[in-house]
């Protein structure tokens, strides 16, 4: 069971972003590396609060973990905010801490050391995923290809001599308020720390060519239009041999199914009756998500009636249980009539068994509306 993010950082829903940001960053110094050398514990902590951050400073994620929980984010696999590593973390916030150290990061791996060369991640990719109803409600694997940049082979890349595989040239500068220390970006190597040596055939400036590759993507069952899914390590590689590949950012679009509309968790169906079905009873067949089903209507159903069906919806996220199918029964009214229907109708006119005599026990619109969503 993963530990809340809130619980983490130690913080309420409530928390402004600096709020957020200032827990993390008590967090990172307590559990960095360089405090807790060989602590694999806190090494465990040290990721847990960047995951924390990574979710909770993002409004857009937040507001997705706040609604759905982890399930938001790693319903399956590799999917989600977690799974960060050491240089992951490194790369994306180490400026939040990074001067509590002096800018150095030894710790676990060394891969961000002050004196060694500095890993570079490469950039993530982003594709769409069209899903039906029935893959969402039962989960599904695609298989897509995808574009993305790797490292030629044969390629080889030296230390960079601009900056000695640091990826950053050191300045100091004279001001009035003394000798002061500022790093940039080295401009040779963008920062990788490496440059490239041998260059294969068709390869790019960096040593990089284009390739076709096919991902396999495992889709929990009840992800939302909109839903953005994250496969690590799928996305483009960068240069050098002590690079690490982006991330495959797998955004969902929902397709509209013929019958059902969906609202969150549960199912909506229109079932349209005859005035002599409505009247008499009926047995009707209507679509589910996992095929058609028989359903009794009693007589003298009213139109408007709203029956549910329970656990025929979407399965949650979180992994509460399935929604429900609501069916909405709507009498129809036929717009033409032949001489002999009219005459039926006329003599009902003055039947008292055709006057409305709604019952306490008849719910209104607006009732029905409210059940609806309780």
């Amino acid at each position: 069971m993963k530990k809340d993010y809130y619980e983490i950082l130690e913080i309420s829903k409530t928390s402004t972003v600096e709020e957020i940001k200032k827990a993390y960053r008590k967090k990172a110094i307590q559990y960095h590396p360089d405090k807790n050398p060989g602590d694999k514990e806190a090494e465990e902590n040290f990721k847990l609060a960047a995951e924390a951050y990574e979710i909770l400073s993002d409004p857009d994620k937040k507001a997705r973990y706040d609604q759905y929980g982890h399930a938001a984010f790693d319903g399956a696999g590799d999917f989600g905010g977690g799974h960060m590593n050491m240089d992951d973390i490194f790369s994306q916030f180490g400026d939040i801490f990074g001067s509590a150290f002096g800018g150095g990061f030894s710790g676990f791996g060394g891969g961000f050391s002050g004196g060694g060369q500095r890993r570079v991640k490469g950039s993530n990719l982003r594709i769409k995923v069209k899903l039906t109803l029935e893959e969402i409600v039962n989960g599904v694997e695609k298989k897509v290809k995808v574009k993305r940049k790797v490292q030629a082979k044969g390629v080889t890349y030296k230390t960079c001599p601009t900056c000695h595989g640091s990826g950053q040239i050191t300045k100091i500068a004279n001001t009035i308020l003394g000798r002061m220390q500022t790093a940039t970006t080295c401009t040779t190597c963008q920062g990788s720390g490496q440059i490239l040596d041998q260059k294969p055939s068709g390869a790019d400036a960096y040593g990089m060519v284009m390739e076709d590759d096919t991902v396999s993507i495992k889709i929990p069952a009840g992800v939302v239009d909109g839903m953005q899914l994250k496969v690590s390590g799928k996305g483009n590689e960068a240069p050098g041999s002590n690079s690490i590949p982006g991330d495959l950012i797998v955004a969902i679009e929902e397709q509209e199914h013929e019958f059902l509309k969906r609202e969150g968790e549960n199912l909506h169906y229109d079932l349209y009756i005859s005035y002599p079905e409505a009247a008499l009873g009926a047995s009707k067949e209507i679509e589910t998500v996992g095929g058609r089903v028989r359903i009794k209507l009693e007589d003298g159903i009213q139109s408007g009636k709203i029956l549910r069906l329970k656990g025929k919806g979407v399965p949650s996220l979180n992994g509460y249980g399935n929604g429900d199918l609501l069916v909405h029964v709507n009498v129809w009214t036929p717009k033409s009539l032949n001489k002999e229907q009219k005459e039926f109708f006329e003599k009902m006119l003055s039947d008292e068994n055709f006057k409305p005599k709604p019952e306490k026990s008849d719910k209104s619109f607006f009732e029905k509306v409210k059940d609806m969503f309780s």
